[in-house]
């Protein structure tokens, strides 16, 4: 049976909104390259001055790197976490499952300036305990951030869960395994995907949060959103083009990436099948 395949007028309204939702993000390419102090389209000359502030500056390193430690710290922990509390759900079933999911998923419906002033109050009161795990330190923005997208990695690894056929796991506490050898000789490798995915979005969500960020940092964990806003916010520094430019590009990078390993997945997994059939196909004419 053939496939779907759109029609011309399909193709031009996809196309249609593909440039209307990316002019905003191409607009900011030739502001990039203005000579001027202020956010502007160059007027026939282009300057690589504000890349260049990028390198001169050690502001923007310094909280760029910040940025990747807090993403690669809390999307760590929030997916060992979310890991966890999806294998206790679906391998135990607790009678109160559903209520605890909720009560995991809280931070998502909450409003952002309700989790900004808990976390507030929180980390102030840990400032007066310890100078490691508090207010405007590094520590305490991770920790904000895990969780904010914990209920995020949760919710990919649930379904990575409920696509598993439960038999499986059946078929190995029948055959003696431990609850530790189930969760990390079947369950897991079965869930990788999932679980590489859910690591992939947490990081992305610390990596842009900007809302609580704003409340539980001042002078001393500078986030790279929070410099962008507060170049937005007291001066306008066309460097925040070029930044974004950045950004936009290892993006596309990225997902070109992606989109060429997943394009040789099916290539690789169609060989291992030939391999397997030639492989069956020997043993018959052996048996025969």
């Amino acid at each position: 049976m053939s496939g779907y395949r759109p029609g011309l007028f399909a193709i031009f309204a996809a196309a249609a909104v593909a440039v209307f939702l990316l002019m905003p993000l191409l607009a900011i390419v030739p502001v990039s390259f203005t000579h001027t102090r202020y956010l502007a389209m160059p007027q026939g000359q282009l300057s690589l001055r504000h890349y260049r502030e990028l390198i001169d500056n050690p502001d923007w390193l310094n909280s760029a790197l910040l940025s990747l430690r807090v993403g690669l710290v809390s999307s760590a922990v929030a997916t060992i976490l979310a890991t966890a509390f999806g294998l206790g759900i679906w391998m135990f079933r607790p009678r109160l499952a559903a209520l605890l999911v909720g009560f995991v998923l809280l931070p998502m419906v909450v409003p952002p300036v309700v989790s900004a002033m808990t976390l507030y109050f929180l980390l102030t009161t840990l400032s007066g305990f310890n100078d490691i795990v508090g207010y405007d330190s590094w520590l305490g923005v991770a920790l904000a951030h895990v969780v904010m997208i914990a209920p995020f990695a949760v919710v990919l690894v649930l379904v990575a869960l409920s696509q598993l056929d439960r038999r499986i796991d059946l078929a190995a506490r029948g055959m003696g395994a431990s609850v530790a050898q189930r969760a990390f000789r079947v369950i897991l490798p079965n869930i990788k995907f999932g679980i590489l995915t859910a690591a992939l979005l947490s990081f992305v969500l610390s990596w842009e949060e900007i809302g609580v960020t704003l409340f539980i940092t001042s002078v001393n964990a500078v986030t790279l959103p929070r410099l962008i806003w507060m170049g937005l916010h007291d001066n306008i520094d066309p460097a925040i083009a070029a930044v974004s430019v950045l950004l936009i590009t290892v993006t596309i990078l990225v997902l070109l990436t992606r989109l060429l390993i997943q394009g040789r997945r099916p290539i690789a997994w169609s060989s291992r099948a030939r391999h397997r059939r030639q492989l069956s196909a020997r043993r018959d004419q052996a048996e025969g």
